[in-house]
């Protein structure tokens, strides 16, 4: 079966590009290996209408009312391989062979590459996070933490004084220049140098390699986001994003490759629920008006 539309990628911003095409009824195959980027995280918020829902329960209300269309098709699968295919493309899945569609739309997502510090990965999206407007207000105006990995420190150092007590932790990687430095003084962020040993603690306790603990609330850093090598395989053109490279997209998120799409996290170098699923309803109709355009 040649399908109109092949969505990779069955979270947010897959599951609303789905939903754009599922009402231009339009055939809709989407393929979902199951893997949200927030899949860690107890709460979602920021979205309007769904603030503070469990991430889970958000995706699957989407799917729910997403397969009530009759045009879509749902594939648990991973996709390996893509390539162009007159008058299409074909994915090649793990599972279940290859498929063929007219349009592609990449929502694939990112991989968070996280420090390799002890104890760090397991709180990941439970007291570790990246986003300040999705888990900062819950930690109550509490001790906060900023795990440099870069000069992108600053970037979250001078935010989080509006969520709580700041310290920026230097780690080894970032030393504020005089002119940093007093930003920092002026928005009351301490700084405190050597490298972290390890995380623990039910809450945070985070350890320097002198010996010293610090009791947090929580700690935000900046992981290293790597993209599928789908893109990379049909040649999509990439950009620089400040954690890594990313899709380059036109206003309706078509691709340097006709045909193909991108959308969510994968397309944007910020990442949020209520983002990818604004950027799925563009990709959607991007899609839908490039098959009408044919």
């Amino acid at each position: 079966m040649m399908y109109d539309v092949i969505i990779v990628g069955g979270s947010y911003a897959g599951l609303s590009a789905g939903l754009q095409l599922a009402r231009a009824r339009r055939q809709v195959l989407v393929i979902d290996a199951g893997q949200r980027r927030n899949r860690f995280a107890a709460t979602s918020h920021g979205f309007l209408g769904q603030d503070g829902q469990a991430p889970e329960i958000i995706a699957a209300a989407g799917r729910s009312q997403l397969m009530e269309y009759p045009t879509v098709t749902w594939l648990q699968d991973s996709v390996v391989q893509t390539a162009e295919q007159a008058p299409g493309f074909s994915v090649r899945t793990e599972h279940n062979g290859t498929l063929q569609g007219k349009r592609l739309i990449l929502a694939t997502g990112v991989v968070d590459d996280l420090p390799a510090i002890d104890g760090l990965k397991e709180r990941w999206g439970k007291r570790v996070f990246h986003c300040p407007y999705c888990h900062g207000y819950e930690l109550d105006s509490g001790r906060i933490g900023v795990l440099a990995t870069s000069s992108l420190a600053m970037h979250h150092a001078l935010m989080l004084p509006d969520w709580g007590t700041t310290t920026l932790f230097t780690n080894g990687v970032f030393i504020p220049d005089t002119e940093q430095q007093a930003q920092l003084d002026r928005r009351g962020v301490s700084v405190q140098s050597g490298a972290v040993r390890r995380i623990s603690g039910e809450r945070v306790d985070l350890e320097l390699d002198d010996g010293r603990v610090f009791n947090l609330d929580g700690i935000f850093t900046m992981s290293r986001t790597r993209i599928s090598p789908l893109a990379e395989q049909l040649g999509c053109a990439l950009a620089d994003g400040p954690t890594g490279a990313y899709l380059h997209t036109d206003d309706m998120r078509q691709t340097s490759v006709p045909g193909v799409f991108a959308c969510g996290d994968t397309s944007l170098a910020a990442g949020s629920v209520a983002l990818a699923v604004a950027e799925g309803v563009r990709a959607g109709v991007g899609a839908h008006v490039s098959l009408i355009n044919g």
